[in-house]
């Protein structure tokens, strides 16, 4: 497998330390803690917290809108779904 090039290091160190960025990693972050501790969750159990309404779209980390799903089913939504960031 290739390494990725300093160039693209540095790119994504950018990228992922934008102000919205960060406030999205922060939400997800504290969406998993909440289903951690709410047993929706457990460590390791190869699963997501997934916003039924994205975060993107102005979705929020209410209860009513999180969901315990297969990191399959939430991570692989996008190839069926290409219209939603305009791909």
């Amino acid at each position: 497998m290739p390494k990725s090039s300093a160039q693209k290091l540095a790119y994504q160190k950018a990228y992922n330390a934008r102000p919205e960025n960060v406030n999205k990693r922060e939400k997800n972050n504290a969406a998993r803690q909440a289903a951690l501790k709410s047993g929706a969750a457990k460590k390791g159990d190869k699963s997501n917290v997934d916003h039924i309404r994205m975060l993107d779209q102005g979705g929020t980390n209410a209860k009513s809108n999180l969901r315990v799903v297969a990191e399959s089913t939430n991570k692989g939504w996008r190839k069926n779904h290409p219209g939603v960031y305009g791909k």
